[in-house]
């Protein structure tokens, strides 16, 4: 009975591929919004103000950052806990692939986090004077957490690790 509830824990991982697939539609559809957003632009760009087009460059500077934190977890997630990725001899391999342990996933997810709400927050200070003082301290204070808990993250594994 033990070791027919073991096998059946250790293929349940396979429940978590169709989950990594939906992030790669997820992806796709970041993309989709990425060229929609550039498609938008380019007919307006010289009447646009200087601001606009910097609002709109953080815009797709977010977007990027956080398709690389999709693929991150995508393919280090299924590596970690489905299954090893076999990739052909002599086709290009990403450097990190099979380095990178759910611990170091949670850092660099958390640092691509504080980078995200970065971004974000200089948009709304770039914006700023079409935002009440109330929200620009939210904003602040939300992006101090993430600061914060990603800096307490990195800290306590430091200390675990030693």
């Amino acid at each position: 009975m033990e070791r027919f509830i073991e096998k059946t824990m250790y293929a349940s991982r396979w429940l978590l591929a169709p989950i990594y697939v939906g992030l790669s539609l997820g992806l796709l559809a970041l993309a989709l919004k990425f060229f929609q957003e550039i498609f938008h632009v380019l007919p307006n760009i010289f009447a646009m103000a200087e601001s606009e087009v910097i609002l709109v460059l953080l815009s797709l500077i977010d977007m990027a950052l956080v398709g690389g934190l999709l693929v991150m977890v995508m393919i280090s997630g299924y590596e970690n806990f489905v299954s090893q990725l076999d990739i052909e001899e002599g086709v290009e391999k990403l450097s990190w692939l099979g380095k990178m342990d759910s611990s170091s996933l949670k850092m660099k997810v958390a640092a691509s986090i504080v980078a995200i709400s970065s971004i974000h927050l200089l948009r709304v200070f770039m914006d700023a004077k079409n935002i009440e003082p109330q929200y620009l301290m939210w904003y602040v204070i939300i992006h101090m957490t993430f600061v914060i808990s990603a800096f307490a993250m990195g800290y306590l594994d430091k200390l675990t690790k030693h």
